[in-house]
């Protein structure tokens, strides 16, 4: 049955609850039981992958995909894969849950989140939606090298949006908090204050001015520094990216790709909601720096990646039962040592830009185009005029060398990022940065 080079399973099992509400009314409850497996099987250069759900044989799982690893194989032969060896992993520092959500009625969950998304009903306030969702599983991973760990993981987190209208404008607010953290989020952050502030941001958008374009210098606030950092440096630091030629960053380790002010990290180590002890394919967790003081030092890697290229494994991640890919964790931009008082005295005229409606990325061309919730016109380091409809776009490296201050005020941002079809929870930050010159336009 063993006759591959190499197999491995990830048996997962767990809960996951989510509670959708609109305007207040219940749209979705769902809880989910979930009980699986997801097998890879490696022979030469083809992989075998299955999963199962509910009550599954492993033995069974890992003979199917190495079946079909063999059978690849031997229809069309590929260039040999090597698998990176690694330790075994160690779990310790695992984030400790205060309020076990297992432990709370789903009518209290419920009521929780109706009771702080009243707060977001405001006058001109034309909808709102509250979301709550939690998962708590238990992964167990073992491969054919003799490595096995296993862990326990509670996730939580809300998100509140509030639109609201006048005339036919439409203008969004929304704020959202996640963690590798038990009920007691609720204790960490006060969400009814978030709603309002929701609340408050779309209604104040009503009066902003559409943003003007140009190239400009301008402010990032750290939720949209953090974006850049993610989207812009952290997708095309992959190395499955970077070996298949779609990464601005190839052959460039030990090169000046950045202001020497600028340094970037990825650590899934930190209790972030990107956190892990050991990535999905055994790894060991650990904080890799990416871009040290303007120098790209390394890619984010794979055991098969690491094996080819050189490099450290542990940044393989899957939604699920899914087969796992290369993915970030934490990503941020590490802190330097200005104020945003004294960024803004330096710029004298510009745009600060705040928050993050999303965008797009081409890490093989090296460019990006994001959207700001909103922005401000600097003017004689002044901020005046408050800017909707406002975006941000250039070139990754340019960007990255127009950097002429870095803030020290680290804030980090929770969310999902998605690739290849899946998603996973992720933590971005950074400090405020001041950008010598980008292209800005309104959205």
């Amino acid at each position: 049955m063993h006759s591959v080079d190499f197999f491995d399973t990830r048996i997962i099992e767990g809960t996951t609850t989510s509670i959708v509400l609109d305007n207040g009314k219940i749209e979705q409850i769902s809880v989910n039981f979930t009980k699986g497996a997801a097998v890879r099987a490696l022979k030469g250069g083809s992989w075998g992958f299955t999963s199962a759900d509910g009550d599954f044989d492993v033995e069974k799982a890992v003979r199917a995909a190495s079946e079909l690893a063999i059978s690849m194989n031997e229809k069309s032969p590929k260039e040999k894969v090597q698998m990176k060896d690694i330790p075994n992993p160690v779990v310790s520092n695992l984030p400790k849950v205060k309020k076990d959500p297992l432990d709370i009625s789903l009518e209290e969950k419920v009521q929780n989140l109706k009771e702080f998304g009243k707060h977001a009903k405001m006058d001109e306030i034309s909808s709102t939606s509250a979301v709550y969702s939690e998962s708590s599983y238990k992964i167990m991973y073992s491969d054919s090298t003799g490595i096995e760990g296993e862990y326990d993981i509670v996730r939580s987190g809300f998100a509140i949006s509030a639109v609201a209208s006048r005339n036919g404008l439409y203008q969004a607010g929304r704020e959202s908090r996640f963690g590798v953290t038990g009920y007691e989020i609720f204790d960490k952050y006060n969400a009814a204050e978030l709603a309002e502030k929701a609340a408050k941001s779309a209604i104040q958008l009503l009066d902003a001015k559409p943003a003007k374009g140009g190239n400009l210098p301008v402010i990032l606030d750290p939720e949209l520094a953090g974006v850049f950092a993610h989207e812009a440096v952290g997708h095309a630091s992959e190395a499955d990216l970077v070996i298949e030629g779609s990464s601005v960053l190839e052959n460039r380790i030990g090169e000046n790709i950045a202001s020497p002010l600028v340094t970037i990290i990825d650590d899934p180590t930190l209790h972030e909601y990107g956190y892990f002890p050991f990535d999905d394919e055994g790894a060991q967790s650990e904080k890799t720096t990416l871009i040290e003081n303007g120098t790209l030092k390394s890619y984010l890697h794979s055991r098969e990646t690491a094996a080819k290229i050189g490099g450290t494994p542990g940044h393989c991640r899957a939604q699920g039962h899914a087969r796992p890919i290369i993915r970030m964790s934490n990503t941020y931009i590490d802190n330097g040592n200005s104020k945003f008082e004294e960024m803004l005295e330096e710029i004298g005229d510009g745009i600060y830009l705040i928050g993050s409606r999303g965008g797009q990325v081409n890490t093989g061309e090296g460019v990006f185009q994001f959207n700001a919730e909103k922005g401000y016109m600097i003017e004689n380091g002044e901020l005046t005029t408050l800017l909707r409809d406002v975006s941000l776009s250039g070139k990754i490296l340019e960007i990255l060398n127009n950097v002429k201050m870095v803030g020290n005020d680290l804030e980090m941002n929770s969310g999902r990022c998605g690739k290849g079809g899946q998603l996973v929870p992720v933590t971005d930050g950074s400090p405020h940065l001041f950008i010598s010159k980008a292209m800005v336009g309104g959205a």
